[in-house]
């Protein structure tokens, strides 16, 4: 299936894409996501759901296919399998970003092409465009709440004045060590997972009071026959 959505950050579409290709930094604000490795241009990691009382996790790998600074234009390959499950998720993830307004902003435009199977697979194209128009949503809150602090604290810092000298010379020393090669452990925090139930809301509502009513209403004209034949 297909799902589209958009999102506006307050911030200039320059620093939107360092922000967004920075998968170790914008991982935490990701609802039920967890990074736990990068390897070159590969990230593994995890991601937790819930589907009323049950909880199934999908561990895969993603990957940059086309990064387009030019055009800000970022596609993203995933892969995920349930731990304990037979259900597998694949997704294309197209991203791009254009300036809003006066360039103070940037509006990202995301469209995905997802592929599911087991317990998540139940929900309709409806729901899932519901439920990630609402993931959407928390990641954005969660990724300018991040911005913010930074903010803040980079303006604490100029107003200090008194370590320029030395965050310099730390500079330089980190940038004369040499790189480590081979995957490299993340370590973040295990995540709550997304209750899809709760997410998806009224639209999941919808599919289930829908086909409920008319099983009612099936069974109260039925019922109302039957009385007229009887009398």
């Amino acid at each position: 299936m297909e799902l589209k959505s958009e999102f506006r950050v307050g911030i200039p579409v320059e620093q939107t894409w360092n922000t967004l290709t920075d998968v170790e930094f914008i991982a935490p604000c990701m609802p039920g996501a967890q990074l736990t490795e990068i390897d070159g241009d590969e990230f593994k990691g995890g991601v937790k759901i819930k589907v009323g009382p049950i909880t199934a996790q999908y561990k895969g790998s993603a990957r940059f296919v086309e990064l387009d600074e030019a055009n800000r234009r970022i596609v993203l390959e995933a892969t995920g399998r349930e731990s304990r499950g037979a259900g597998n998720a694949a997704a294309e993830v197209t991203a791009e970003m254009t300036p809003d307004g006066d360039g103070d902003g940037t509006v990202v435009s995301i469209t995905t092409d997802l592929k599911v199977t087991g317990k998540v697979a139940q929900f309709g194209r409806g729901v899932m465009a519901d439920v990630t128009e609402k993931l959407i949503g928390q990641f954005v809150s969660s990724l300018e709440e991040k911005l913010s602090e930074i903010g803040d604290q980079e303006d604490s810092g100029s107003e200090a004045g008194d370590g320029t000298a030395d965050d310099a010379e730390t500079t330089g020393e980190a940038a004369e060590t040499p790189a480590e090669s081979g995957p490299r452990q993340i370590e973040m925090a295990e995540p709550e997972p997304v209750d899809l139930l709760e997410t998806a809301g009224r639209s999941l509502l919808k599919r289930i009071l829908a086909p409920l009513a008319v099983v009612v209403l099936f069974l109260f004209n039925r019922r109302r026959r039957r009385k007229r034949r009887q009398g």
